[in-house]
């Protein structure tokens, strides 16, 4: 199973402003958090958790009834803008309780060190050291939200070095920061593939919006290769021109090994990526999946069986050629499988949940350099 990265947020001082919040008008929204988090929430990968340190809520000058209800009003007008939260931590101790659950402690937290969880690319966000601290006692990294020019007072603080990775007040700034804006180098690649049998020219933009055109000129092969297009959010132009007059195979073979080639161009280095991808995904009475880690080292696992021959005049066998001819030029390794039924069903929910188990697996950590592999090789 595909570990989530989580984004841990404090509330006061990064999503409002700081104070004890504890009536309507001190509810001050930090600038641009809407549009940042809404950001983040819609395209990034990240688990969301809020974990907050409320001093001495519950005690005569903090009573439960001056929190609960402006702190639901925060909530629920995040998720007004379509921030929601998956979990919400709030520690309501005083700093002398000692409690292991304020922050920068993790008491509250234990459940994101099992393995449903990748801390290496978590990330915490807060406007205090201890937030830092927090990031560093939990595996993670951490964004310091504070003005820029604070990045001189980390020198005094070297345990920080390789735990903060952005020092910015600036919403705008950490979500292009997170989500890899054009500030970032695109991964893009063109091959073009002229044999005797084939002419093709296919250029692919990971990191793209979903774009592009298909031509190969066999109708169904280019709907699947359309699920692609739409369902990985690559930019794809495909031309392929083939000796359709003999059959489709070499046209469907040629089109997998560009893609291939491609894509493994496209990923450079594979620094910083996620390497593993996997998707269950049903398509009505249909069921697929399909696992995939851009290992370098190639292969197939294949389970699936069709009980037509052709769809729309495509034959069927050239789906498990096609996945296993790309398998072999981008040299990662591809488990699929899927369900009996309607055939058309059974070919379009793989190539889909294919599609998105390739999201997930080329999906890169901006701040990170790390090669996904113990062997320092891929």
């Amino acid at each position: 199973m595909n570990r989530q990265p989580v984004l841990f947020l404090d509330r006061d001082g990064i999503i409002v402003v700081e104070d004890q919040v504890d009536s309507w008008e001190k509810i001050k929204y930090i600038p641009g958090v809407f549009n940042a988090l809404g950001r983040i929430r819609r395209e990034g990968p990240f688990f969301f958790a809020m974990v907050s340190n409320q001093d001495g809520v519950g005690t005569p000058s903090f009573p439960f009834e001056d929190f609960y209800p402006v702190h639901n009003r925060i909530m629920q007008t995040l998720a007004g803008e379509g921030v929601d939260f998956d979990a919400v931590h709030i520690d309501l101790s005083l700093p002398g309780d000692n409690c292991p659950g304020r922050k920068p402690g993790i008491g509250m937290l234990g459940e994101y060190q099992g393995d449903r969880f990748d801390l290496d690319h978590s990330v915490m966000i807060g406007d205090r050291l201890t937030d830092v601290q927090l990031a560093k006692n939990l595996g993670c990294k951490a964004i310091w939200f504070t003005k820029k020019q604070d990045i001189v007072l980390l020198k005094d603080h070297p345990e920080y070095q390789d735990v903060v990775i952005l020092v910015s007040d600036n919403w705008n700034d950490i979500a292009c920061f997170l989500l890899g804006d054009s500030k970032h180098v695109t991964r893009q690649a063109t091959v073009v593939r002229n044999t005797k049998e084939t002419q093709i020219e296919l250029s692919v933009n990971l990191d793209g919006t979903g774009n592009g055109h298909i031509e190969t000129g066999i109708g169904f092969f280019d709907h699947m290769l359309d699920q692609i297009v739409r369902h990985t959010g690559f930019d794809i132009d495909l031309h392929a021109h083939g000796d359709l007059q003999v059959d489709e195979h070499h046209t469907v073979e040629d089109v997998a090994i560009a893609f291939g080639d491609a894509v493994l161009k496209a990923l450079g280095d594979k620094r910083g990526i996620s390497r593993y991808g996997c998707e269950l995904l049903p398509m009505d009475e249909v069921l697929a999946q399909c696992a995939i880690d851009f290992s370098g080292r190639p292969d197939l696992v294949w389970d699936c069986d069709f009980k037509r021959e052709y769809v729309g005049g495509f034959p069927t066998e050239m789906v498990e050629h096609f996945f296993k001819s790309f398998s072999d030029s981008s040299r990662c390794n591809l488990n699929l499988k899927v369900s009996e039924g309607n055939t058309h069903h059974q070919i379009e929910a793989l190539f889909k949940s294919f599609a998105h188990a390739m999201r997930q697996a080329v999906r890169r950590y901006y701040w990170s350099d790390q090669l996904p592999s113990t062997k320092g090789v891929l």
